[in-house]
């Protein structure tokens, strides 16, 4: 393995730092819930996971906002699939959520409060 540079190691410090503060519950008001079972990780779900810590961080929402993995959520056809459960919005599960698509759904559903209908693959029945 090559050496790293000092830099570079203060880099990666940093990002993963960024990760744990989008793992740790407290205080936090959001919940994004994405699929890792292995028909999701297969579709993508660790880029979209990584692209929702990257995203937060870039909008200064990573301490308002947890991300969590799940198991599969029986959309399997559907994968990725995210769940967002965002105060005074309804809880959803957005299916083929690669990406490249996680910089509108932060925009869309997380700060401006618009569901995007077209993504949706359902609502849960709390949420109804």
């Amino acid at each position: 393995m090559a050496k790293m540079s000092l830099e570079e190691l203060r880099k990666l410090r940093s990002e993963k730092q960024n990760e744990l503060k989008c793992r740790d519950r407290d205080g936090k008001t959001m919940q994004i819930i994405v699929g890792m079972g292995t028909c999701g990780i297969a579709a993508g779900a660790k880029d979209t996971l990584d692209a929702f810590i990257s995203e937060l961080t870039k909008n200064g929402l990573a301490e308002h906002a947890i991300i969590r993995q799940t198991g599969c959520m029986d959309l399997c056809a559907s994968e990725p699939t995210v769940e967002l459960i965002v105060p005074d919005m309804p809880t959803v599960i957005y299916g083929n959520v690669k990406a490249d698509k996680v910089p509108e759904i932060v925009k869309s559903h997380i700060i401006s409060k618009t569901v995007l209908d077209k993504m949706i693959l359902n609502r849960p029945a709390a949420a109804q």
